[in-house]
C-alpha cells in the first residue's frame, strides 16, 4: 500500500533554501538536487520501512547530495511525515526534538 507524504514547514524551508543554495553555486544544480530528492521520496511513498534512527524517526540518505531525510510514519493513516531534509554536516540534535 502506497503511503501519502505530508511535509512539515521546516522541511518545505530547508528544501526551499537548499534548492536555491545550489542553484547560486551553478545553474541548473539546484534543480537537479530537487529531482533527486523526490526520487527519494518518491522511494518512501512505496515503502517507508527504512533505516531507524530513534524511537520515531527514520532516516533515508540521498547519494549524489550530502543530505537526509528525516520522517516518520503513521501506519495506521498510511502517512509518512517528512520533518527535515538537511545537510548532513548539520547535527542532528537540532532535528529530533521530539
Amino acid at each position: 500500500m502506497k503511503y501519502s507524504i505530508v511535509f512539515q514547514p521546516r522541511a518545505i524551508s530547508e528544501i526551499q533554501h537548499s534548492i536555491n543554495y545550489y542553484d547560486e553555486q551553478q545553474k541548473g544544480l539546484g534543480e537537479e538536487f530537487y529531482t533527486e530528492l523526490f526520487e527519494y521520496i518518491d522511494a518512501i511513498v512505496v515503502n517507508p520501512f527504512y533505516k531507524i534512527h530513534s524511537e520515531k524517526i527514520r532516516i533515508l540518505p540521498l547519494k549524489k547530495f550530502p543530505f537526509v531525510i528525516f520522517y516518520w510514519i503513521d501506519e495506521s493513516e498510511n502517512k509518512a511525515y517528512i520533518e527535515a531534509v538537511f545537510h548532513t554536516s548539520q547535527s542532528t540534535d537540532r532535528y529530533l526534538t521530539k
